[in-house]
C-alpha cells in the first residue's frame, strides 16, 4: 500500500509531538531488535567486548529495548507460537491472567501470514514505568496491542498489563478497591 508509509510517517510525527517515542523505523531499516537481537548474541549489556570493535562488522546493532523484547514475546504467546507459561516470570500482578485470557481466545492467531510487530511506540509516565503500543501486521490486516512495563526493585522489567482491541477480561472481586 503506497499510502501506508505516509500514514505511518504522519502517525509517528503526531506521536512524537505528543511526547510518545516511536521506534519502528529501526525495524524498517533492518536493525536487529527484540528476540532477533538476542538470537544474534546481543544481551541486555550489549555485545561482548571482543565483538564490539570487531573489524569487518557489517553494521552497528542497536541494543534491544524492553519494549521490543516484550512486544515480540507477547506476540509469540498471543499468536500461539509459544505457550502462555513462557511469560510467567516476565509478568506481575494481573497481567498473566490477562495474557492467558487473551491467548485462549486466539485473537492474533492467523491462517496464512504469520503476525509480526511492524511498529512500536511508548510513553514513560514516570521513571521505571513504560506504557507501550505495538502495531501487529499479518498480511494486509493490522491490529493494535498495548502493554505496560514496570521495573522492579531487582531492575528487571515485567509486564503488568496487556490489551488488544476487543473485549477485556472481566473484573473479579479481588480486582475491586
Amino acid at each position: 500500500m503506497p499510502g501506508a508509509d505516509a500514514d505511518a510517517a504522519r502517525a509517528a510525527g503526531a506521536a512524537g509531538a505528543a511526547g510518545i517515542r516511536v521506534h519502528g523505523a529501526a525495524r524498517a531499516a533492518g536493525v536487529l531488535v527484540g528476540e532477533t537481537a538476542l538470537a544474534a548474541g546481543i544481551g541486555a549489556d550489549g555485545p561482548a567486548p571482543a565483538e564490539a570493535g570487531a573489524p569487518g562488522a557489517a553494521r552497528a546493532v542497536s541494543l534491544p529495548m524492553a519494549t521490543d523484547l516484550f512486544a515480540d514475546r507477547l506476540l509469540a504467546v498471543l499468536s500461539g507460537q509459544r505457550p502462555v507459561h513462557w511469560m510467567l516470570r516476565h509478568t506481575a500482578g494481573r497481567a498473566y491472567d490477562e495474557l492467558a485470557w487473551l491467548a485462549e481466545r486466539g485473537t492474533l492467531r492467523t491462517r496464512g501470514a504469520r503476525p509480526v510487530v511492524r511498529d512500536i511506540g511508548y510513553y514513560e509516565p514516570r521513571p521505571g514505568a513504560v506504557e507501550a503500543f505495538a502495531r501487529i501486521g499479518a498480511g494486509d490486516q493490522l491490529r493494535a496491542m498495548a502493554f505496560r512495563l514496570e521495573q522492579g526493585r531487582d531492575r528487571r522489567w515485567r509486564c503488568t498489563a496487556v490489551e488488544l482491541g476487543g473485549p477485556r477480561m472481566p473484573r473479579t472481586r479481588d480486582d475491586l478497591p
